[in-house]
């Protein structure tokens, strides 16, 4: 059986054993398949594919154009062999996808890792649900479909580009909690290439260099979102980052009271988030303990060297 891998992140690309599959050359098909991919779930009625991608001319036209291109779609797709039912089906009324095993689609890969991990904040991701995320945001190699301009593409490239940048937010989240606090700042500069005025993001970012030890990184942070948030929407950075900017620059901010100020939000209200939160707390402060432990073995070792 034929593996076939179907890339709409970036450019369209349809490969059959690592071979570009041939009989996918116009514009049309291609849309055609990429419409029926992304809506993959669901069939379609004739007379609205034609009316979508030939609404320009006239019904009968219309009809005849779906006509060819469904039977050049169901030709380059009856290369590959499939076991089961075929991928394409087309019926007198109706048309739909159905992905078999031996077909990977990006975006369908993608959009189960968000729907897996929905509804449930980075902080509180395991393991399996932060691979989940890392794996997928992988598959983002750029905005669906780049460089088409349909009104049903651009709708669906805000959707989709909205579920990576909620990925990307759940992933910093994550590698704040896990202290990997390079790994966040990664995510959080994808963030910005996509948002550049996302000023949460920045609030993120500034917490994380900072708590690296950065906190020259943490302050120009703060420099890049006011210029960012005059730039793009003619506003000034709120309240909490201008709080969270003073402290930092004031050097008043420690590990503990950035792990505390996360604990105390707004949002972590119920016990379970409570429970954690303190964990959290806990083990930052089981960190400095053993940190400040260190120092004054370092500091009695000095002074037991220096009465010999």
């Amino acid at each position: 059986m034929s593996s076939l891998h179907i890339r709409l992140f970036g450019k369209f690309t349809v490969e059959c054993e690592a071979q570009t599959l041939k009989g996918l050359e116009t514009n049309k098909e291609q849309e055609l398949l990429s419409f029926l991919l992304v809506h993959r779930n669901r069939p379609h009625p004739r007379e609205a594919l034609a009316t979508l991608l030939w609404g320009e001319t006239s019904t009968e036209r219309s009809k005849k154009y779906l006509r060819q291109a469904l039977w050049h779609l169901q030709s380059a797709l009856e290369a590959v062999e499939f076991t089961g039912a075929q991928l394409l089906s087309v019926e007198h009324d109706w048309v739909q996808l159905n992905l078999r095993n031996g077909t990977s689609l990006d975006v369908a890969v993608f959009e189960r890792a968000f729907a897996a991990t929905q509804g449930l904040a980075g902080k509180h991701l395991d393991g399996l649900g932060a691979d989940l995320l890392k794996d997928a945001v992988q598959l983002y190699r750029g905005d669906l479909l780049e460089g088409w301009y349909q009104d049903w593409c651009l709708f669906e490239r805000e959707r989709l580009q909205n579920m990576y940048l909620s990925m990307l937010d759940k992933l910093i989240s994550y590698s704040e909690q896990q202290a990997e606090y390079d790994t966040g700042q990664c995510y959080g500069a994808l963030i910005l290439r996509n948002d550049r005025a996302r000023e949460r993001t920045y609030q993120q970012l500034m917490l994380l260099q900072y708590l690296s030890g950065d906190r020259t990184g943490a302050l120009r942070q703060y420099e890049r979102c006011f210029a960012a948030l005059r730039d793009e929407l003619g506003v000034s950075p709120g309240r909490r980052t201008r709080e969270l900017y003073e402290r930092i620059r004031d050097d008043g901010l420690t590990i503990v009271e950035a792990t505390a100020d996360k604990a105390a939000s707004p949002t972590a209200v119920s016990l379970p988030q409570i429970v954690d939160s303190l964990k959290r707390l806990q083990s930052v402060l089981a960190a400095v303990q053993k940190r400040v432990q260190r120092v004054v073995n370092s500091v009695e070792q000095g002074m037991d060297t220096s009465k010999r």
